[in-house]
């Protein structure tokens, strides 16, 4: 089968940035009391930041108000937001720039599909966000992982049919979304957290050799 376009998560996809969010989910958990290590860091993977923030205070015994959990959403990301502005282009994980050569030479559509509303800023830090034929808003899409919306937002920017696209995600929650936008799914990572993935790769350096090559041709 022709596919027109790939979609890509960005986080443990394009890069890895998992641990500047983990240090600021933790000083932000800390800060209202609540405990956070690297199990509850793992449930929030491919969430958005509202529904990571709402994770969190359930934690809690306090009671917040709407007013009170947008001041906390807002100082996650000014925390996140300083602890990335050293990332670089040395940063992108292995065989992504392949990749992106690989589909661009076959004349396909490279969209990204990030929960992360810093996404922008962060591809621009990393040299690829020319790369990018369409940035999803994460802002702007009414649900967010495992619903489908920020995927079908790619395709639809594209014009194209979502079985005519292939997405690349490490988290259960957005190979759940590929898979419900009616998309063919490569998981990154652990099999078993990626079972339901078509395809599932150890990291990004298979993409081309593994994963587009007996896909596409």
């Amino acid at each position: 089968m022709a596919y027109g376009a790939c979609i890509f998560d960005l986080d443990g996809v394009i890069t890895d940035t998992a641990h500047y969010h983990f240090l600021a989910w933790k000083r932000l958990a800390e800060s209202v009391g609540v405990p956070f290590d690297e199990e509850d860091n793992h449930q929030l993977k491919g969430v958005g930041r509202m529904e990571s923030l709402a994770y969190i205070l359930a934690k809690s015994d306090r009671t917040f108000d709407e007013a009170a959990r947008a001041r906390l959403a807002e100082q996650k990301n000014d925390d996140y937001k300083n602890l990335i502005r050293e990332i670089s282009p040395a940063d992108l994980l292995p065989g992504i720039l392949d990749a992106f050569d690989w589909l661009t030479e076959r004349g396909m559509k490279i969209g990204l599909a990030s929960a992360s509303k810093n996404a922008r800023p962060v591809i621009e830090s990393l040299g690829v966000a020319d790369r990018f034929h369409y940035v999803a808003d994460a802002a702007q899409i009414p649900r967010g992982k495992p619903a489908p919306d920020i995927f079908l937002d790619v395709a639809t920017a594209f014009g194209l049919s979502p079985e005519d696209c292939i997405g690349v995600e490490d988290a259960a929650a957005g190979v759940t979304a590929i898979k419900s936008a009616g998309m063919i799914a490569i998981g990154i990572g652990d099999p078993v957290i990626l079972a339901h993935a078509d395809l599932i790769l150890p990291d990004t350096a298979d993409l081309v050799g593994k994963g587009f090559a007996p896909l596409i041709g």
